[in-house]
């Protein structure tokens, strides 16, 4: 799937992970990935939830608030015919993470860097228990942008690639 152009609606709905961080952040999370719940949330083209699946990821949660561009991730998933292991959500976050049910290992989430931070996503993540006890999530922003403290979480790992910076975080209770 590294080579593959992947569809989404014409507009300013879908700003896709550059190419590098796309490798850095798949180089870091590479231990992690084998047999792992993977929950991508912002997906837009649903290119880093189909590389997790395509990496060992044993289920992916594409969730895309915009119904065009989650219905582009869906054919994409069909024409992939990987259906069994990616599925896609047409929902906005806060609806998608009440839906959701299990823990996930991995958390991916690039919301539109205009926007703020989504506190609540941090919040219903732990609230609905939908995070394993080792989980990892990881915050997609932009590097002008100075993230707050987290309620709940500890960003162990920063990386900054150009305009794009990725934080990782851990739940703190971890029991």
């Amino acid at each position: 799937m590294r080579s593959r152009k992947m569809s989404s609606p014409k507009g300013e709905n879908v700003r896709p992970t550059p190419g590098r961080v796309k490798e850095a952040l798949f180089s870091i999370l590479s231990p992690r990935l084998e047999d792992a719940r993977f929950l991508d949330l912002f997906s837009g083209t649903g290119a880093i939830g189909l590389e997790a699946a395509s990496r060992g990821a044993s289920e992916v949660v594409c969730v895309e608030a915009h119904r065009e561009t989650a219905a582009a991730i869906s054919e994409t998933v069909d024409e992939l015919r990987v259906g069994k292991t990616v599925k896609v959500v047409a929902a906005p976050f806060e609806r998608a993470l009440y839906r959701l049910e299990g823990t996930f290992d991995i958390v991916f989430a690039d919301p539109p860097y205009a926007s703020e931070i989504p506190l609540k996503m941090f919040e219903l993540l732990r609230e609905r228990k939908l995070l394993d006890p080792e989980a990892v999530v990881v915050f997609e922003h932009s590097a002008r942008t100075i993230l707050p403290e987290i309620p709940g979480y500890r960003c162990t790992r920063e990386e900054v690639y150009g305009d794009v910076a990725l934080a990782f975080f851990d739940p703190v209770d971890r029991s």
